[in-house]
């Protein structure tokens, strides 16, 4: 059970934090740049039996929040993207090869379906680019309806 935690807390919060230790650094010398982290939608709501998994999250968006506050007059805005259930490796591995899982799964997304890998791209490419100039701080939810319910 620790090793548990201390794994998911070691690749989720502090992977995500040893990168902006490097980004920013590097981003302050040229004059500022986007950095979009990854969080997930249960880094904003919560689901039973994976509670470490979405402590990291959370942590993550706390991560994000406050390096934005500290070094965005220096030019650099720090987002996250927060997906729910995307069709990944990942994702098969967690719903297994029974078909009622996958069903469950899609049922808790209003949108009526698994999101794709490029839908989460293009909300980091937003985030990224000039057209998201005054977007800092923020946890953009891609999970499509999932944290509406």
């Amino acid at each position: 059970m620790v090793e548990t935690y201390d794994q998911v807390m070691d690749i989720n919060v502090k992977g995500v934090w040893l990168s902006m230790r490097h980004e920013i650094p590097a981003m302050l010398k040229t004059g500022g740049g986007a950095i979009v982290n990854t969080s997930s939608a249960l880094g904003v709501t919560a689901l039973p039996g994976i509670e470490v998994y979405a402590a990291s999250k959370h942590a993550v968006i706390g991560l994000t929040k406050s390096a934005a506050v500290e070094f965005g007059k220096q030019g650099i805005r720090i987002n996250a993207v927060l997906p729910a259930a995307i069709e990944t490796d990942m994702y098969r591995r967690f719903v297994g090869e029974k078909a009622e899982n996958h069903a469950t799964m899609t049922a808790m997304h209003p949108i009526g379906r698994i999101g794709k890998s490029e839908e989460i791209a293009d909300a980091v490419i937003w985030l990224s680019s000039s057209k998201a100039s005054f977007v800092t701080g923020h946890s953009l939810l891609v999970d499509g309806g999932f944290t509406a319910q």
